[in-house]
């Protein structure tokens, strides 16, 4: 190698944080297939903590049960701050 000068960071944050986006996404698009406000489930799933805020459709439910409430409201803010 010819340049060992610099060092390369890793970071799992970042690849959390990608999963999470795109299983909010995944969510959002299975709730309006299903004609629901993707906005209002979404929160109401996040202050309750009730899974059936979220469609079964398309393993929505399923999906965001895998991630911790807090960790998409996190995703959310950080969302909201970076395009403000």
């Amino acid at each position: 190698m010819e340049n060992d000068n610099y060092t390369v960071q890793f970071s799992l944050e970042n690849d959390r944080s990608k999963v999470i986006q795109e299983s909010i996404m995944q969510v959002k698009a299975a709730l309006e297939e299903k004609g629901y406000n993707p906005v209002n489930q979404i929160v109401g799933y996040i202050i309750s903590g009730d899974p059936t805020y979220i469609t079964s459709y398309k393993d929505a439910r399923k999906l965001i049960r895998q991630i911790e409430r807090d960790e998409i409201l996190e995703e959310l803010v950080k969302f909201y701050f970076n395009n403000k």
